[in-house]
């Protein structure tokens, strides 16, 4: 075969394979587009039974949670259903992109994740009802504040509920810290060494992110900074004594 003939032969050889990578790529996106759509439509109609569930566990005795416009009923059912529809498809998300990286990942790594997912997921479970516990300490806080001072209470239930769940999200999403170092200092990219010098880095910006949540009081902030100081030093203790990464 002349070099022309070669050239020919792996241009269409990669471009096959190139074809076939976004072709599958294609399909995933399908796949998951239908699936958020699907559970977006169910948390639509549902958002009833969804937003009295949480009311109903959040339990704010004596708070008077109001609409504040009359078509604010369908804002709320909208955003029910895209939170239902996000909820559903994050884990099927997170599969889908490790079945996808496998082949490009080593044996080692792909261990690592896969060791380290359902961590991942509980640290983001506990995370969020942290943020939601906060949140709801909040507003129990206001009630009685309010019914000592004989002021009356009203609260927008969307701006409520998205305070709420942006409160525990970003907590959620800063459990997963001890996860993202842990890798880090696996996979050689931060040594060990490295984190506990930068002590002083790291509670900084615990303490910045705490305070941009929603709560803005001193109390809440010490408590949304306590639980992520707490997980910094835990991941450097757990990470010297089981997993011996100050040695890699």
């Amino acid at each position: 075969m002349d070099k022309d003939g070669l050239l020919s032969t792996n241009f269409k050889e990669g471009y096959k394979k190139y074809f076939t990578f976004l072709t599958e790529i294609k399909k995933r996106l399908f796949v998951l587009a239908a699936i958020f759509v699907v559970s977006t439509f169910v948390g639509f109609f549902y958002y009833e039974r969804i937003i009295n569930l949480i009311l109903g566990t959040l339990n704010f005795t004596g708070v008077n949670i109001v609409f504040t416009s009359p078509f604010q009923f369908f804002t709320l059912a909208i955003n029910t259903g895209i939170l239902v529809g996000l909820i559903v498809t994050f884990p099927i998300i997170l599969f889908q992109l490790l079945f996808f990286l496998k082949p490009a990942l080593t044996k080692k790594e792909y261990k690592l994740i896969v060791t380290l997912i359902p961590v991942t997921l509980l640290l983001f479970i506990i995370g969020f009802i942290y943020g939601v516990a906060i949140m709801k300490y909040i507003v129990t806080i206001f009630y009685q504040k309010s019914v000592e001072l004989k002021i009356g209470t009203l609260l927008d239930i969307n701006l409520l509920l998205s305070k709420i769940i942006l409160t525990g999200s970003f907590m959620g999403i800063a459990f997963e810290y001890p996860i993202v170092m842990t890798v880090l200092m696996r996979l050689k990219v931060i040594k060990y060494e490295v984190f506990t010098r930068q002590r002083f880095v790291a509670y900084s910006v615990a303490i910045i992110f705490a305070a941009f949540l929603p709560p803005t009081d001193l109390l809440s902030l010490i408590f949304l900074t306590i639980p992520l100081l707490m997980l910094f030093e835990l991941t450097l203790l757990l990470n010297k004594v089981l997993l011996k990464s100050h040695l890699i």
